[in-house]
């Protein structure tokens, strides 16, 4: 029974959404149940590269075309890929119920460790405790990244942890918080086949 119901979710994991305001158009497509092929473009080469590397290393398969105010500055476009990329996990979810819930990893990159923790729950929220020596990674302003993980846990559903607990070369420090969220996601959204489909809360539902 556990394994029919593991082949009949992982068929269905998809979504697709698209945002479009005054600021952004935001296309994105997700496959949680993929092997981590990615088809980016946003405008910005920094954040293409975090976000094939989320794409990897979470094994879901994503889309994004983005295009936005970049006339203006980045943030935009980066927090609304944010957002749709955390409402698509979303709903790709569907109700929650089947999953891990939970998941966590901590990546070396080099000089630098970083960690997190995340818990598919409804609940959303971010802690970040992530510093960097330089103000601008290629154009790419340092301070978006949180504005990034805040969009995408605030949509996603999820109680998201990042922390960089060491480290010296911006590069590093932000590639593996990438690295590390996407392997936490990974983990938690794989289907677990002894909850019989069940969510995995004792509320009987998140």
């Amino acid at each position: 029974m556990f394994s029919h119901y593991v082949s009949a979710m992982t068929d269905t994991r998809t979504a697709s959404k698209r945002r479009e305001t005054r600021e952004t158009v935001i296309e994105v497509s997700v496959d949680l149940d993929g092997t981590g092929k990615s088809d980016l473009s946003t405008g910005i080469g920094f954040f293409d590269h975090m976000l094939e590397s989320f794409s990897k290393h979470s094994a879901i398969d994503l889309t994004v075309k983005a295009k936005g105010d970049l006339h203006v500055d980045m943030h935009h476009t980066v927090e609304d890929t944010g957002i749709v990329i955390g409402q698509c996990i979303r709903e790709a979810l569907g109700d929650f119920a089947g999953i891990t819930r939970f998941g966590h990893a901590y990546i070396p990159m080099d000089e630098t460790l970083s960690r997190a923790a995340v818990d598919f729950c409804k609940r959303p929220y971010l802690i970040w405790k992530v510093d960097f020596t330089r103000d601008k990674i290629g154009e790419m302003d340092t301070e978006l990244f949180k504005e990034f993980f805040h969009a995408l846990a605030g949509n996603g559903g999820m109680c998201l942890h990042v922390e960089n607990l060491y480290g010296e070369n911006s590069h590093h420090i932000i590639e593996s918080c990438y690295k590390a969220t996407a392997r936490a996601l990974r983990a938690a959204i794989a289907p677990d086949a002894r909850m019989g489909g069940a969510p995995a809360s004792t509320k009987g539902s998140l």
